[in-house]
């Protein structure tokens, strides 16, 4: 669908701009119009590098989607026509590729398609959880309640991935900032040094031709080092996107020592939430496990979960594969199965998702604490080797005069 920008003067006397979607340039013109704004320009943008670039470097977040999610909540409940309340929300995002598929459901839908389906072919912007969430409202008649709730638990999610993310910020600088002063001593400080020391002509200590000729290497083959690096990058990238990398490198960070149980909560996290999300929505468990396998984001649980809904389609029970699983907690299967007795999975999939949403807070508070004085153990131990091989060296060297 074309789209168009427009500079225009209100009501008001005011002059106002923007971006606005219409089927063509009559129907943009009719649209200002009843937005009571008389045109001044109106100029087709759709093919522009203006909005492409735009599109491009402001993509849709989680939390467009939980504004938009909200919004459009709302005006469902306030019993306004499907089409009418998606033209409105498309108006009120400030997001230009946000802006744009909305206005393209509203379009779809006006000729007779459901929203769900419009929703399903835009799997980049309304992913299969969430189109899901939406088919199962419309069934049921409760799309604003289920809109809301949607937003209630992407909002969630979000708060934690903001908060891990967070708290990964600072050892991350500290730690570049040591590999660049480390970089910057080998290519400029130890070469200037170099020469004082073998003028003298005296023996040097092996740390110290160490780093003298890790120093020159880096100098001499600079070039090299950046092909290796370059190559070694690319070679890891190919292997992540092989089944075989993507699902080594999940079971790694299920493995790794003191972040290991960090990301077993998070993706166990994760899951229950999306689970809850799914059946309060009205999605039967076998079509839950289908789409929280996709969006789990983990190969490990995602073979598990798969397994699961075998089990549950063959009769079976929820709960029996993630006993014999050592990447999930124990207590997991223990409430799933509690869920599955009591037909109350909902429940225990919140609790769950309550419980180890506070596990996952508590961990990240520690391991911010426990991060920082290790840091600066590795810094020490930086430092303690720069000036065993290089200041030591001048001392006793300064000590013979």
């Amino acid at each position: 669908m074309p789209i168009y920008r427009y500079d225009a003067v209100n009501g008001q006397g005011k002059k106002t701009n923007g971006l606005l979607n219409a089927y063509n340039r009559r129907a943009a013109m009719e649209r200002l119009e009843e937005l009571g704004l008389a045109e001044v320009s109106l100029k087709d943008k759709t093919d522009s590098l203006e909005l492409k670039l735009t599109t491009f470097f402001n993509p849709v977040k989680t939390k467009d989607l939980v504004i938009f999610s909200r919004q459009f909540s709302v005006m469902i409940s306030a019993n306004l026509p499907l089409v009418q309340s998606l033209r409105i929300a498309s108006e009120q995002t400030d997001n230009i590729a946000l802006k744009m598929n909305i206005s393209e459901l509203a379009f779809e839908v006006d000729g007779g398609s459901s929203l769900s389906a419009a929703m399903m072919k835009r799997p980049k912007i309304f992913t299969a959880f969430y189109t899901n969430v939406v088919k199962s409202g419309e069934t049921s008649g409760r799309l604003d309640e289920v809109l809301n709730y949607l937003a209630d638990e992407m909002e969630k999610d979000y708060d934690m991935t903001a908060k891990i993310k967070g708290a990964m910020i600072y050892p991350a600088f500290v730690l570049s900032g040591l590999v660049a002063v480390g970089v910057l001593m080998m290519v400029v400080v130890v070469p200037q040094l170099t020469g004082i020391l073998k003028e003298t002509g005296s023996v040097l200590p092996l740390s110290t031709r160490i780093v003298i000729g890790i120093s020159n290497f880096m100098i001499a083959f600079w070039w090299l080092l950046i092909i290796i690096i370059i190559a070694a990058i690319a070679a890891v990238r190919i292997f992540l996107n092989t089944p075989l990398g993507k699902h080594t490198w999940d079971l790694i960070l299920l493995r790794l020592p003191v972040f290991g149980n960090l990301f077993q909560l998070i993706y166990m996290v994760r899951f229950t939430r999306s689970m809850n999300t799914l059946i309060v929505g009205g999605v039967t468990i076998s079509k839950s496990l289908e789409v929280v396998a996709a969006v789990v984001g983990n190969y490990v649980y995602r073979d598990l979960i798969e397994k699961s809904r075998q089990s549950v389609e063959e009769g079976g029970s929820l709960a029996r594969v993630f006993f014999d699983s050592d990447t999930v907690p124990k207590m997991v299967p223990q409430m799933i199965t509690v869920g599955e007795k009591t037909g109350k999975l909902d429940l225990v999939f919140r609790k769950i998702t309550d419980f180890y949403s506070r596990e996952i807070q508590n961990i990240l508070a520690n391991l911010v604490s426990l991060l920082e004085p290790s840091i600066m153990v590795v810094m020490g131990v930086a430092v303690g080797v720069m000036v065993a091989a290089i200041i030591l060296p001048m001392y006793n060297l300064a000590g013979q005069f």
